[in-house]
């Protein structure tokens, strides 16, 4: 229960360091790529932070050198090309639909919050799993 209920707060979170990092983005550059740049923007934003928060907290992951931090790292990455494409689908969706920033903001934490529920089980049989490491250089 307790790592369910962290999980759930560092995914909101990452949904505020994301969506955060969009409507900066939007305030910085408002030109015909604003709104794809904002959801790039946003993605990396809030991967870097989940990521932090998920390999301390959720699996109290230590790397065992800079390499096996960079595998981890793009192991957590990969897992979530498939829950990017649900969060930019219904972010897109949403934005294609209604028209405005704040639906597809909305479209966009509808769409982490399926994305992360799926990320959880990804990274829990993929990335974070104990002897997935390589052995120190």
């Amino acid at each position: 229960m307790r790592i369910a209920l962290l999980y759930a707060l560092f995914a909101a979170l990452s949904i505020l360091v994301n969506i955060g990092a969009q409507v900066a983005s939007m305030a910085l550059y408002r030109g015909p790529w604003a709104v794809v740049m904002s959801i790039l923007v946003g993605t990396g934003a809030g991967l870097v932070a989940k990521y932090l928060l998920d390999k301390r907290w959720i699996f109290a992951w230590t790397a065992r050198d800079r390499r096996d931090e960079a595998q981890t790292f793009a192991l957590y990455t990969a897992m979530g090309l498939v829950t990017t494409a649900v969060f930019w689908g219904t972010e897109l969706a949403f934005h294609h639909v209604f028209g405005s920033d704040l639906m597809r903001y909305l479209g966009g934490v509808l769409g982490l919050v399926v994305g992360y529920v799926l990320k959880y089980q990804l990274d829990r049989r993929y990335v974070f799993v104990p002897g997935r490491s390589a052995p120190p250089s």
